[in-house]
């Protein structure tokens, strides 16, 4: 890897931490638990958990479930934040 990507990559958040941080955000300000977004979505309150705690790595399918629940576009919960 060359220096250049090296940098790259410490200035911005991977696609697992901008997925974590959105999803994060977008449930607090719908004033949800983990358990309301697991329940909306149809996915069990753990996984919610781990996916926000960085610990699992999730299908596009899932994604999309969240989103829907979130009401973004799947793509939204990828991009970093700016907050």
């Amino acid at each position: 890897m060359s220096p250049g990507a090296a940098n790259q990559s410490k200035k911005h958040a991977s696609a697992r931490e901008a997925l974590a941080a959105n999803i994060v955000a977008l449930r607090h300000e719908k004033g949800w638990s983990q358990e309301v977004l697991a329940f909306e979505c149809g996915l069990h309150r753990t996984f919610v958990a781990h996916v926000e705690r960085l610990s699992r790595n999730i299908s596009l399918d899932n994604v999309e479930r969240l989103a829907v629940a979130l009401g973004v576009q799947p793509y939204e919960l990828l991009k970093p934040r700016s907050d």
